[in-house]
């Protein structure tokens, strides 16, 4: 399934929600099922910086060549809205990554039902999991 597919279904999937408050409970619900991160990552180094909340993510490169991001965070919402970054981004290649336009934030309407320093961590998020991609792809152009 390519990043816009699942943009789509996500989009579909809240399009059937009328109720800003029933779409902050699907947030809240995919939060709920992300899988945890290990501890080892739940460290300084792992915090995105811009967050109002902590986030900490960690991204690894497959053997596939493709980018796995785990990912939590100390606050429900939060952790809903990098669950839904990590439904569309995982396991794709960096060069999928960084061509994707990420037009699921707008489509649902999340900018602009977040707060400004959550709409801060939001790109605060893109940004890292970007980085991860970025600096995943320069380490393959390098071999």
């Amino acid at each position: 399934m390519t990043i816009n597919d699942t943009q789509n279904e996500i989009v579909e999937e809240f399009s059937q929600l009328d109720d800003w408050m029933d779409r902050y409970g699907l947030i809240i619900d995919l939060g709920n099922t992300l899988p945890p991160i290990d501890e080892k990552y739940r460290t300084p180094e792992h915090l995105i910086e811009g967050c109002q909340s902590r986030v900490w993510l960690n991204a690894e490169l497959t053997p596939e060549g493709k980018v796995h991001y785990t990912a939590d965070s100390d606050a429900i919402i939060v952790k809903g809205i990098i669950s839904l970054l990590i439904k569309v981004l995982n396991d794709h290649t960096p060069d999928e990554i960084l061509a994707s336009d990420l037009h699921f934030i707008n489509d649902i309407g999340l900018s602009e039902h977040l707060s400004p320093t959550r709409s801060n961590g939001l790109l605060a998020m893109v940004k890292q999991m970007r980085l991860y991609a970025l600096a995943f792809k320069a380490r393959q152009d390098a071999q």
